[in-house]
Protein backbone atom coordinates (compact mmCIF):
# COMPACT_ATOMS: atom_id res chain seq x y z
CA UNK A 1 0.00 0.00 0.00
CA UNK A 2 0.96 3.70 -0.15
CA UNK A 3 3.94 5.05 1.57
CA UNK A 4 3.65 7.87 3.61
CA UNK A 5 4.87 10.42 0.67
CA UNK A 6 6.72 13.41 1.51
CA UNK A 7 6.16 16.94 -0.20
CA UNK A 8 8.10 20.11 -1.13
CA UNK A 9 5.56 22.39 1.07
CA UNK A 10 8.14 24.85 2.93
CA UNK A 11 8.52 23.27 6.94
CA UNK A 12 9.99 24.54 9.66
CA UNK A 13 9.98 22.86 13.06
CA UNK A 14 7.74 26.39 13.81
CA UNK A 15 6.26 29.11 12.08
CA UNK A 16 5.77 32.17 14.13
CA UNK A 17 2.77 34.43 12.54
CA UNK A 18 3.13 37.80 13.72
CA UNK A 19 0.76 40.94 13.44
CA UNK A 20 -2.38 39.43 12.40
CA UNK A 21 -6.10 39.59 12.61
CA UNK A 22 -6.92 36.17 13.57
CA UNK A 23 -10.37 34.76 13.94
CA UNK A 24 -11.00 33.16 17.27
CA UNK A 25 -14.22 31.28 18.65
CA UNK A 26 -16.00 33.89 20.75
CA UNK A 27 -16.35 32.51 24.68
CA UNK A 28 -17.43 28.50 25.17
CA UNK A 29 -18.98 27.94 21.63
CA UNK A 30 -16.92 27.76 18.46
CA UNK A 31 -19.93 28.69 16.10
CA UNK A 32 -19.60 32.59 16.26
CA UNK A 33 -15.55 33.73 15.58
CA UNK A 34 -14.70 36.88 17.05
CA UNK A 35 -11.07 38.95 15.08
CA UNK A 36 -8.15 39.42 17.66
CA UNK A 37 -6.19 42.36 16.44
CA UNK A 38 -2.54 42.87 16.11
CA UNK A 39 -1.99 38.99 17.55
CA UNK A 40 0.60 36.83 16.72
CA UNK A 41 0.23 32.93 16.13
CA UNK A 42 2.66 30.18 16.64
CA UNK A 43 2.65 26.71 14.76
CA UNK A 44 5.07 24.07 16.42
CA UNK A 45 4.96 21.02 14.57
CA UNK A 46 1.71 20.58 12.93
CA UNK A 47 -0.30 22.24 16.05
CA UNK A 48 -0.84 25.97 17.00
CA UNK A 49 0.79 26.05 20.19
CA UNK A 50 0.07 29.51 21.45
CA UNK A 51 -2.08 32.76 20.33
CA UNK A 52 -0.88 35.93 21.85
CA UNK A 53 -0.56 39.74 21.34
CA UNK A 54 3.09 39.38 21.26
CA UNK A 55 4.89 36.08 20.93
CA UNK A 56 8.45 36.39 20.93
CA UNK A 57 10.68 33.36 18.56
CA UNK A 58 11.26 30.09 20.71
CA UNK A 59 14.82 29.47 21.29
CA UNK A 60 14.65 25.65 21.52
CA UNK A 61 14.39 26.04 17.40
CA UNK A 62 17.19 27.10 15.18
CA UNK A 63 14.51 27.72 12.11
CA UNK A 64 11.61 29.58 13.46
CA UNK A 65 9.90 30.54 10.04
CA UNK A 66 8.99 34.07 11.06
CA UNK A 67 6.02 35.54 8.93
CA UNK A 68 4.89 39.09 9.60
CA UNK A 69 1.14 38.75 8.66
CA UNK A 70 0.54 42.59 9.07
CA UNK A 71 -2.94 44.12 7.12
CA UNK A 72 -3.88 39.72 6.81
CA UNK A 73 -6.66 37.73 7.65
CA UNK A 74 -5.74 34.03 9.42
CA UNK A 75 -8.65 31.99 8.93
CA UNK A 76 -9.30 28.44 9.76
CA UNK A 77 -8.89 26.37 6.95
CA UNK A 78 -12.31 25.53 5.16
CA UNK A 79 -13.73 22.57 4.83
CA UNK A 80 -15.32 20.60 1.93
CA UNK A 81 -17.34 17.71 2.84
CA UNK A 82 -18.46 16.52 -0.91
CA UNK A 83 -16.57 16.77 -3.82
CA UNK A 84 -15.03 14.16 -6.90
CA UNK A 85 -11.19 15.55 -6.95
CA UNK A 86 -10.77 13.36 -10.37
CA UNK A 87 -12.64 15.13 -12.59
CA UNK A 88 -10.14 18.18 -13.43
CA UNK A 89 -10.30 17.23 -17.16
CA UNK A 90 -13.31 17.36 -17.51
CA UNK A 91 -13.89 21.12 -16.38
CA UNK A 92 -16.04 23.60 -19.23
CA UNK A 93 -17.98 20.43 -19.90
CA UNK A 94 -21.07 21.38 -17.29
CA UNK A 95 -21.82 24.83 -17.76
CA UNK A 96 -25.27 24.29 -19.06
CA UNK A 97 -25.94 20.62 -17.73
CA UNK A 98 -28.84 19.51 -15.02
CA UNK A 99 -27.67 16.70 -13.27
CA UNK A 100 -29.19 13.98 -15.79
CA UNK A 101 -26.72 15.13 -18.33
CA UNK A 102 -23.80 15.81 -15.79
CA UNK A 103 -24.01 12.13 -15.26
CA UNK A 104 -23.38 10.58 -18.82
CA UNK A 105 -20.78 13.70 -19.56
CA UNK A 106 -19.15 13.66 -15.99
CA UNK A 107 -19.97 10.80 -13.77
CA UNK A 108 -19.90 8.12 -15.92
CA UNK A 109 -16.59 9.30 -18.07
CA UNK A 110 -13.95 7.60 -15.42
CA UNK A 111 -13.82 4.90 -17.72
CA UNK A 112 -12.32 6.87 -20.46
CA UNK A 113 -9.53 7.81 -18.07
CA UNK A 114 -6.29 6.08 -17.73
CA UNK A 115 -4.69 5.22 -14.19
CA UNK A 116 -2.24 7.91 -14.65
CA UNK A 117 -5.13 10.41 -16.15
CA UNK A 118 -6.46 10.02 -12.46
CA UNK A 119 -3.35 10.29 -11.16
CA UNK A 120 -2.75 14.15 -12.77
CA UNK A 121 -6.72 15.01 -12.82
CA UNK A 122 -6.90 14.01 -8.80
CA UNK A 123 -3.40 15.68 -7.91
CA UNK A 124 -4.83 19.04 -9.98
CA UNK A 125 -8.29 19.03 -8.25
CA UNK A 126 -6.48 19.03 -4.41
CA UNK A 127 -4.13 21.49 -5.62
CA UNK A 128 -7.46 23.96 -7.46
CA UNK A 129 -8.83 23.13 -3.56
CA UNK A 130 -5.86 24.50 -1.75
CA UNK A 131 -5.12 27.28 -4.09
CA UNK A 132 -8.33 28.26 -2.75
CA UNK A 133 -8.40 27.80 0.93
CA UNK A 134 -9.76 24.39 1.18
CA UNK A 135 -7.69 22.76 3.79
CA UNK A 136 -9.51 19.37 4.59
CA UNK A 137 -11.61 17.67 2.00
CA UNK A 138 -14.13 14.40 1.80
CA UNK A 139 -13.27 12.68 -1.47
CA UNK A 140 -16.26 10.76 -3.33
CA UNK A 141 -13.97 9.26 -5.31
CA UNK A 142 -16.07 7.21 -7.75
CA UNK A 143 -13.47 6.78 -10.25
CA UNK A 144 -12.73 2.95 -8.80
CA UNK A 145 -12.80 1.60 -12.80
CA UNK A 146 -10.29 -0.34 -11.23
CA UNK A 147 -7.91 -0.82 -8.75
CA UNK A 148 -5.07 1.20 -10.15
CA UNK A 149 -7.09 3.86 -10.93
CA UNK A 150 -7.99 3.93 -6.92
CA UNK A 151 -4.36 3.93 -6.22
CA UNK A 152 -3.23 6.66 -8.14
CA UNK A 153 -5.98 8.70 -6.81
CA UNK A 154 -4.73 7.55 -3.24
CA UNK A 155 -0.96 8.66 -4.20
CA UNK A 156 -2.12 11.57 -5.62
CA UNK A 157 -4.19 12.85 -2.76
CA UNK A 158 -1.08 12.01 -0.39
CA UNK A 159 1.51 13.93 -2.47
CA UNK A 160 -0.96 17.19 -2.61
CA UNK A 161 -0.18 17.69 0.74
CA UNK A 162 -4.28 18.18 1.44
CA UNK A 163 -6.05 16.84 4.44
CA UNK A 164 -8.83 14.31 3.16
CA UNK A 165 -11.13 11.62 3.66
CA UNK A 166 -10.26 9.57 0.52
CA UNK A 167 -13.83 7.89 0.16
CA UNK A 168 -13.20 4.81 -1.71
CA UNK A 169 -16.22 4.01 -3.91
CA UNK A 170 -17.78 0.94 -5.78
CA UNK A 171 -18.16 2.60 -9.22
CA UNK A 172 -20.59 1.78 -11.36
CA UNK A 173 -19.69 1.86 -14.99
CA UNK A 174 -20.33 1.53 -18.67
CA UNK A 175 -19.38 -1.55 -20.31
CA UNK A 176 -20.18 -0.40 -23.98
CA UNK A 177 -22.09 3.32 -25.13
CA UNK A 178 -23.01 1.48 -28.43
CA UNK A 179 -25.54 0.67 -29.76
CA UNK A 180 -27.31 0.83 -26.36
CA UNK A 181 -25.68 2.31 -22.48
CA UNK A 182 -24.52 -1.31 -20.93
CA UNK A 183 -23.82 -1.24 -17.75
CA UNK A 184 -20.96 -3.50 -16.29
CA UNK A 185 -22.55 -6.33 -14.03
CA UNK A 186 -22.57 -5.90 -10.63
CA UNK A 187 -19.40 -8.38 -10.00
CA UNK A 188 -18.01 -6.60 -12.14
CA UNK A 189 -18.42 -3.19 -9.99
CA UNK A 190 -19.08 -4.61 -6.51
CA UNK A 191 -16.95 -7.81 -6.94
CA UNK A 192 -14.46 -9.28 -4.65
CA UNK A 193 -11.88 -7.38 -6.08
CA UNK A 194 -13.58 -3.89 -4.52
CA UNK A 195 -13.87 -5.18 -1.25
CA UNK A 196 -10.19 -7.08 -1.50
CA UNK A 197 -8.83 -3.92 -2.20
CA UNK A 198 -11.01 -1.98 0.67
CA UNK A 199 -9.68 -4.13 2.95
CA UNK A 200 -6.17 -3.50 2.10
CA UNK A 201 -6.61 0.25 2.24
CA UNK A 202 -8.42 0.16 5.34
CA UNK A 203 -5.55 -1.79 6.66
CA UNK A 204 -2.41 0.36 5.49
CA UNK A 205 -4.78 3.49 6.59
CA UNK A 206 -4.03 6.30 7.51
CA UNK A 207 -1.14 7.83 5.61
CA UNK A 208 0.75 11.09 5.54
CA UNK A 209 0.94 11.10 9.59
CA UNK A 210 -2.75 10.35 9.76
CA UNK A 211 -3.41 13.49 7.08
CA UNK A 212 -5.28 11.33 4.64
CA UNK A 213 -7.95 9.04 6.05
CA UNK A 214 -10.13 6.55 4.59
CA UNK A 215 -13.95 6.47 4.09
CA UNK A 216 -16.46 4.60 2.10
CA UNK A 217 -18.92 6.57 -0.81
CA UNK A 218 -21.85 4.27 -2.38
CA UNK A 219 -24.53 4.97 -4.52
CA UNK A 220 -25.82 1.69 -4.74
CA UNK A 221 -29.02 1.65 -1.84
CA UNK A 222 -31.04 0.02 -4.86
CA UNK A 223 -29.31 -2.93 -4.21
CA UNK A 224 -29.87 -6.03 -2.20
CA UNK A 225 -30.72 -5.21 1.85
CA UNK A 226 -28.36 -7.95 2.90
CA UNK A 227 -25.31 -6.00 0.43
CA UNK A 228 -26.43 -2.83 1.87
CA UNK A 229 -26.39 -3.51 5.31
CA UNK A 230 -23.14 -5.77 4.59
CA UNK A 231 -20.68 -3.40 3.22
CA UNK A 232 -21.82 -0.77 6.00
CA UNK A 233 -20.75 -3.07 8.54
CA UNK A 234 -17.42 -4.14 6.55
CA UNK A 235 -16.92 -0.02 6.40
CA UNK A 236 -17.36 0.01 9.84
CA UNK A 237 -15.58 -2.51 10.96
CA UNK A 238 -12.67 -1.44 9.18
CA UNK A 239 -12.83 1.85 11.58
CA UNK A 240 -13.97 4.39 8.72
CA UNK A 241 -14.48 8.37 9.36
CA UNK A 242 -16.81 8.74 7.12
CA UNK A 243 -19.88 7.03 5.01
CA UNK A 244 -21.16 9.49 2.42
CA UNK A 245 -23.92 9.24 -0.46
CA UNK A 246 -25.53 11.03 -2.81
CA UNK A 247 -29.32 12.00 -1.84
CA UNK A 248 -31.26 13.68 -4.51
CA UNK A 249 -35.18 13.01 -5.88
CA UNK A 250 -35.02 9.43 -7.30
CA UNK A 251 -31.49 9.30 -6.74
CA UNK A 252 -29.27 6.46 -5.43
CA UNK A 253 -33.48 5.22 -4.74
CA UNK A 254 -36.51 5.94 -5.43
CA UNK A 255 -37.93 6.50 -2.29
CA UNK A 256 -36.95 8.57 0.89
CA UNK A 257 -33.00 7.47 1.60
CA UNK A 258 -33.50 8.50 4.96
CA UNK A 259 -36.65 6.19 5.62
CA UNK A 260 -34.17 3.47 4.13
CA UNK A 261 -31.10 3.85 5.83
CA UNK A 262 -33.66 4.09 9.56
CA UNK A 263 -35.17 0.70 8.34
CA UNK A 264 -31.59 -0.85 7.51
CA UNK A 265 -30.76 0.28 11.09
CA UNK A 266 -27.60 2.44 9.53
CA UNK A 267 -28.31 6.16 10.45
CA UNK A 268 -25.63 7.40 12.56
CA UNK A 269 -23.29 10.46 12.82
CA UNK A 270 -20.74 8.74 10.49
CA UNK A 271 -23.17 9.35 8.02
CA UNK A 272 -22.98 11.86 5.27
CA UNK A 273 -25.63 13.04 3.17
CA UNK A 274 -25.04 15.21 -0.10
CA UNK A 275 -27.41 17.47 -1.30
CA UNK A 276 -30.25 15.99 0.83
CA UNK A 277 -32.40 18.66 -1.10
CA UNK A 278 -35.43 16.70 -0.79
CA UNK A 279 -36.06 16.21 2.75
CA UNK A 280 -39.19 15.92 4.32
CA UNK A 281 -39.55 17.23 7.81
CA UNK A 282 -39.70 13.17 9.17
CA UNK A 283 -36.30 13.07 7.61
CA UNK A 284 -34.98 15.82 9.03
CA UNK A 285 -36.14 14.99 12.47
CA UNK A 286 -34.47 11.19 11.63
CA UNK A 287 -30.91 12.81 10.93
CA UNK A 288 -31.25 15.06 13.66
CA UNK A 289 -31.86 12.37 16.17
CA UNK A 290 -29.11 9.90 14.57
CA UNK A 291 -26.34 12.99 14.85
CA UNK A 292 -26.23 12.19 10.81
CA UNK A 293 -25.12 14.87 8.56
CA UNK A 294 -25.88 17.04 5.43
CA UNK A 295 -23.58 18.38 2.75
CA UNK A 296 -24.91 21.39 0.63
CA UNK A 297 -23.62 22.44 -2.30
CA UNK A 298 -25.07 25.34 -3.59
CA UNK A 299 -23.77 25.81 -7.28
CA UNK A 300 -25.00 22.39 -8.62
CA UNK A 301 -27.83 22.27 -6.91
CA UNK A 302 -28.64 25.46 -7.82
CA UNK A 303 -27.52 24.75 -11.38
CA UNK A 304 -28.58 21.02 -12.05
CA UNK A 305 -32.01 21.30 -10.70
CA UNK A 306 -31.41 19.31 -7.78
CA UNK A 307 -33.34 22.04 -5.53
CA UNK A 308 -32.43 25.07 -2.93
CA UNK A 309 -30.11 23.95 -0.72
CA UNK A 310 -31.09 23.17 2.91
CA UNK A 311 -27.89 23.79 5.12
CA UNK A 312 -29.47 27.48 6.40
CA UNK A 313 -33.24 25.93 6.44
CA UNK A 314 -33.61 26.61 10.59
CA UNK A 315 -34.07 22.92 10.96
CA UNK A 316 -31.09 21.64 8.97
CA UNK A 317 -29.04 24.10 10.50
CA UNK A 318 -27.23 22.06 13.07
CA UNK A 319 -26.49 19.58 10.90
CA UNK A 320 -25.24 20.68 7.81
CA UNK A 321 -21.91 21.95 6.39
CA UNK A 322 -20.81 22.96 2.48
CA UNK A 323 -19.00 20.76 -0.40
CA UNK A 324 -17.93 22.27 -3.79
CA UNK A 325 -19.59 18.96 -5.49
CA UNK A 326 -17.76 18.88 -9.35
CA UNK A 327 -14.78 21.40 -9.58
CA UNK A 328 -15.19 20.43 -13.53
CA UNK A 329 -18.56 22.43 -13.47
CA UNK A 330 -17.50 25.48 -11.02
CA UNK A 331 -15.09 26.72 -8.39
CA UNK A 332 -13.46 25.33 -5.71
CA UNK A 333 -14.01 28.43 -3.68
CA UNK A 334 -15.86 27.20 -0.39
CA UNK A 335 -16.31 31.29 0.45
CA UNK A 336 -17.95 31.76 -2.95
CA UNK A 337 -20.40 28.68 -1.60
CA UNK A 338 -20.76 30.63 1.24
CA UNK A 339 -21.86 33.84 -0.34
CA UNK A 340 -24.51 32.20 -2.87
CA UNK A 341 -26.16 30.24 -0.12
CA UNK A 342 -26.49 33.03 2.01
CA UNK A 343 -27.74 34.93 -0.68
CA UNK A 344 -30.26 32.43 -1.97
CA UNK A 345 -31.18 31.67 1.74
CA UNK A 346 -32.30 35.56 2.51
CA UNK A 347 -33.80 35.65 -1.24
CA UNK A 348 -35.91 32.74 0.10
CA UNK A 349 -37.01 34.46 3.60
CA UNK A 350 -37.21 37.62 1.76
CA UNK A 351 -39.89 36.67 -0.88
CA UNK A 352 -43.20 36.52 1.13
CA UNK A 353 -42.49 40.05 1.65
CA UNK A 354 -41.24 41.44 -1.39
CA UNK A 355 -44.84 39.76 -2.66
CA UNK A 356 -46.87 42.02 -0.45
CA UNK A 357 -45.11 44.82 -2.17
CA UNK A 358 -43.61 45.87 1.39
CA UNK A 359 -39.91 45.74 1.96
CA UNK A 360 -37.75 43.99 5.14
CA UNK A 361 -36.69 45.72 7.98
CA UNK A 362 -33.77 43.27 8.81
CA UNK A 363 -32.13 39.83 8.05
CA UNK A 364 -32.19 36.85 10.33
CA UNK A 365 -29.29 35.50 8.63
CA UNK A 366 -25.81 37.02 9.46
CA UNK A 367 -22.06 36.17 7.51
CA UNK A 368 -21.60 34.56 10.50
CA UNK A 369 -24.00 32.02 9.79
CA UNK A 370 -22.61 30.64 6.51
CA UNK A 371 -18.62 30.64 7.99
CA UNK A 372 -19.52 28.32 10.28
CA UNK A 373 -20.77 26.43 7.49
CA UNK A 374 -17.53 26.11 5.92
CA UNK A 375 -15.23 25.13 9.26
CA UNK A 376 -16.52 24.48 12.52
CA UNK A 377 -19.48 22.37 11.19
CA UNK A 378 -17.51 20.92 8.27
CA UNK A 379 -15.35 19.39 11.35
CA UNK A 380 -18.33 18.37 13.22
CA UNK A 381 -19.44 16.42 9.90
CA UNK A 382 -16.88 14.59 9.30
CA UNK A 383 -15.83 13.73 13.49
CA UNK A 384 -12.78 16.24 13.92
CA UNK A 385 -13.97 19.54 15.21
CA UNK A 386 -11.83 18.99 17.94
CA UNK A 387 -8.79 18.83 15.99
CA UNK A 388 -9.83 21.45 12.98
CA UNK A 389 -12.40 23.67 12.36
CA UNK A 390 -11.33 27.04 14.72
CA UNK A 391 -8.65 28.72 15.42
CA UNK A 392 -7.80 27.40 19.08
CA UNK A 393 -4.34 26.29 20.94
CA UNK A 394 -3.61 22.66 20.74
CA UNK A 395 -5.61 21.89 17.54
CA UNK A 396 -4.24 21.30 13.93
CA UNK A 397 -2.31 24.17 11.98
CA UNK A 398 -4.95 23.91 9.03
CA UNK A 399 -4.91 27.81 8.21
CA UNK A 400 -6.23 30.09 4.91
CA UNK A 401 -4.23 33.64 5.38
CA UNK A 402 -5.69 36.14 3.39
CA UNK A 403 -4.61 39.63 2.23
CA UNK A 404 -6.83 42.32 3.68
CA UNK A 405 -5.21 45.44 1.45
CA UNK A 406 -6.14 43.88 -1.87
CA UNK A 407 -8.60 45.97 -3.94
CA UNK A 408 -11.51 43.53 -3.12
CA UNK A 409 -10.81 43.28 0.63
CA UNK A 410 -9.49 46.65 1.84
CA UNK A 411 -10.99 48.53 4.09
CA UNK A 412 -13.63 45.18 4.54
CA UNK A 413 -11.19 42.96 6.07
CA UNK A 414 -10.85 46.31 8.88
CA UNK A 415 -14.82 46.60 9.38
CA UNK A 416 -15.40 43.03 9.28
CA UNK A 417 -13.44 40.31 8.73
CA UNK A 418 -15.59 37.64 8.50
CA UNK A 419 -17.80 39.54 6.25
CA UNK A 420 -14.66 40.34 4.26
CA UNK A 421 -14.34 36.81 3.21
CA UNK A 422 -17.46 36.03 2.19
CA UNK A 423 -18.65 38.80 0.52
CA UNK A 424 -15.78 40.03 -0.97
CA UNK A 425 -12.91 37.71 -1.32
CA UNK A 426 -11.42 35.71 -3.86
CA UNK A 427 -9.04 33.06 -4.90
CA UNK A 428 -6.04 35.62 -5.41
CA UNK A 429 -6.57 37.53 -2.08
CA UNK A 430 -5.62 34.16 -0.49
CA UNK A 431 -1.73 35.25 0.31
CA UNK A 432 -1.05 31.83 2.41
CA UNK A 433 -2.38 28.45 3.24
CA UNK A 434 -1.46 26.17 5.51
CA UNK A 435 -1.80 22.54 6.70
CA UNK A 436 -0.52 20.31 9.19
CA UNK A 437 2.12 22.83 9.63
CA UNK A 438 3.11 23.04 6.18
CA UNK A 439 3.25 25.73 3.81
CA UNK A 440 1.23 24.91 0.50
CA UNK A 441 0.90 27.86 -0.53
CA UNK A 442 3.14 31.23 -0.16
CA UNK A 443 3.20 34.68 -1.52
CA UNK A 444 -0.05 33.70 -3.72
CA UNK A 445 1.33 31.16 -5.27
CA UNK A 446 1.21 27.14 -5.00
CA UNK A 447 4.57 25.70 -3.70
CA UNK A 448 5.55 22.61 -5.52
CA UNK A 449 5.35 18.85 -4.92
CA UNK A 450 7.82 16.17 -4.68
CA UNK A 451 5.76 12.34 -4.72
CA UNK A 452 7.82 8.93 -4.94
CA UNK A 453 4.81 6.60 -5.53
CA UNK A 454 5.66 3.18 -4.61
CA UNK A 455 3.18 1.33 -5.25
CA UNK A 456 3.38 -0.86 -8.81
CA UNK A 457 -0.21 0.37 -10.33
CA UNK A 458 1.48 3.85 -9.84
CA UNK A 459 3.94 4.20 -12.81
CA UNK A 460 4.53 7.80 -12.41
CA UNK A 461 8.11 8.79 -12.27
CA UNK A 462 9.62 10.05 -8.85
CA UNK A 463 10.05 13.97 -9.38
CA UNK A 464 9.43 17.55 -8.20
CA UNK A 465 6.79 19.61 -10.39
CA UNK A 466 5.57 22.78 -9.86
CA UNK A 467 2.35 24.05 -11.14
CA UNK A 468 3.28 24.85 -14.79
CA UNK A 469 4.40 21.53 -15.33
CA UNK A 470 1.26 19.92 -13.53
CA UNK A 471 -0.76 21.88 -15.80
CA UNK A 472 0.89 20.75 -18.76
CA UNK A 473 0.50 17.55 -17.88
CA UNK A 474 -2.82 18.44 -17.43
CA UNK A 475 -3.71 19.34 -20.86
CA UNK A 476 -1.93 16.69 -22.32
CA UNK A 477 -3.91 14.28 -20.27
CA UNK A 478 -7.12 16.19 -21.62
CA UNK A 479 -6.73 15.07 -24.84
CA UNK A 480 -5.89 11.62 -23.92
CA UNK A 481 -9.70 11.60 -22.36
CA UNK A 482 -10.85 13.17 -25.10
CA UNK A 483 -9.56 10.83 -27.44
CA UNK A 484 -10.68 7.93 -25.60
CA UNK A 485 -14.58 9.49 -25.46
CA UNK A 486 -15.24 9.79 -29.44
CA UNK A 487 -12.94 6.47 -29.93
CA UNK A 488 -15.64 4.42 -27.19
CA UNK A 489 -18.53 6.78 -29.07
CA UNK A 490 -19.14 8.32 -25.65
CA UNK A 491 -19.30 11.78 -27.52
CA UNK A 492 -23.01 11.75 -28.60
CA UNK A 493 -24.95 13.94 -25.94
CA UNK A 494 -28.46 13.20 -27.00
CA UNK A 495 -27.97 9.52 -27.17
CA UNK A 496 -26.07 9.37 -23.56
CA UNK A 497 -27.91 11.49 -21.60
CA UNK A 498 -31.45 9.36 -22.82
CA UNK A 499 -29.38 6.14 -22.02
CA UNK A 500 -28.60 7.31 -18.74
CA UNK A 501 -31.96 8.24 -17.98
CA UNK A 502 -33.03 4.49 -18.81
CA UNK A 503 -30.32 3.16 -16.71
CA UNK A 504 -30.06 4.56 -13.81
CA UNK A 505 -32.78 4.87 -10.99
CA UNK A 506 -33.77 8.32 -11.71
CA UNK A 507 -36.15 9.99 -13.68
CA UNK A 508 -35.75 13.53 -15.88
CA UNK A 509 -37.74 15.32 -18.38
CA UNK A 510 -36.85 17.52 -21.38
CA UNK A 511 -36.79 21.00 -21.01
CA UNK A 512 -39.85 22.78 -22.18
Amino acid sequence: MPAAFTNAQQMASSILLTNATILVPSGDTSDHVVALRRHSLLIEGNRISRILRDIPPPTKYSDTKILDCTGKIISPGFIDTHHHLWQTQLKGRHANHTLVEYMPTGLLQAVNFTPEDIFWGQLGGCLEALDAGTTTVVDHAHMNISTAHSANGVEATIASGIRSIFCYTPTNRIKSWKPELVPADLDDWFGDWVQNQFNDLARSAPWADDRVRLGLAFDGYFLPKDVVIGLHGQARKAGVQVITTHCVHGYPCDSSLVDLLDSYGLLGPDILLSHATNLTDSDVKKLVKANAWISSTPETELQMGLGNPMCLREDCAGISSLGIDCHSNNTSDIPTQMRMVLQNARARKNDPIVAQGKHPRSLDLSAQDAFRLGTIQGARAIGMDKQIGSIEVGKLADLVIFDGQTPGMICAAEEDPVAAIILHSSIRDIDMVIVDGRICKQNGSLVPVDFKPTLDEVNIAEQRVDWCTIAQQLLASRKRVQAAIVKAGADDFEHQVSGTMRMLPMDGNESS
